[in-house]
């Protein structure tokens, strides 16, 4: 049996999803430090406590920089569970492609997950016949009405209806505080540019994909099809879960992430 000392190297890193921040993973943060791993939660640009304001980002690749700066910054031999939580899965692909030599595994939660053969294009395209974020939600229109949107502003009745329906309800009104417009990218070749991995970076970082069967957001049938087109090394299932996992399902996702980090992290 592994000891604490040899347990407290496994490194989870966590990202968050869409309009959220670092702050939305503080029951699983708690949990795992407690089984003694060692976490580190991120916020990415203009989100959570990030200085930086939506309308200042001009590329994914901007919004994703904290994760970058994170990875570049750890020890040459240091390797981290990267887990992504929804929009956080996208972060999670191209910091991928960068820096697999950094990544162990990477734990898709409900999340994006792009790959070689499957686009995020397609991803978004497949989504938007499933799904319209159009109850509760608010658009910016920085460069005018008649251009493209620029931000996405998630309202109560979309987080309170279809993301966090089995969460507890002290976590909807931390939400409704805490959130932040989160940037759109008009510019569609940049962002396929930016997003694009492939099999000899992205493809050599083993992956798992957690399932949630009562999400509306990602539904049950999306991520199946996202596993289907992109099939990952392993594949998990929390029931009983809305979107928001870290809510409604705190210590089955920790203890799915500590069954991972045992099998893929020696």
């Amino acid at each position: 049996m592994e000891n604490k000392e040899t347990r407290r190297e496994k490194h989870f890193v966590l990202v968050h999803g869409a309009c959220h921040g670092a702050w939305c993973s503080y029951r699983v943060v708690t949990l795992l430090k407690s089984s003694d791993y060692k976490v580190t939660a991120l916020d990415m640009a203009a989100s959570g406590v990030h200085p930086k304001q939506a309308q200042e980002l001009n590329s994914i690749v901007e919004y994703v920089e904290p994760l970058f700066e994170f990875l570049e910054g750890l020890p040459q031999e240091e390797k981290v569970i990267l887990v992504g939580h929804s929009m956080g899965g996208l972060c999670l692909s191209i910091a991928m492609e960068r820096f697999p030599e950094k990544v162990d595994v990477a734990v898709f939660a409900a999340a994006i997950m792009p790959g070689p053969e499957l686009s995020f294009h397609s991803i978004r395209e497949q989504r938007a016949r499933a799904l319209k974020f159009s109850m509760g939600s608010a658009y910016a229109f920085d460069d005018g009405p008649a251009r493209p949107p620029t931000a996405l502003f998630l309202g109560h009745d979309l987080l309170s209806s279809k993301m966090y329906q089995l969460s507890p309800p002290e976590d909807l009104t931390l939400a409704s505080y805490l959130m932040r417009p989160s940037r759109l990218y008009p510019d569609q070749a940049k962002m396929k540019e930016e997003v694009a991995v492939t099999g000899g970076k992205y493809g050599a970082v083993r992956r798992v994909y957690i399932v949630r069967d009562q999400d509306l957001i990602v539904t049950e049938d999306m991520q199946r099809w996202m596993v289907e087109m992109n099939p990952p090394d392993e594949v998990k299932v929390i029931s009983g879960s809305d979107h928001m996992v870290m809510f409604s399902k705190p210590h089955e996702l920790c203890r799915a992430l500590g069954e991972i980090a045992e099998r893929y992290c020696s």
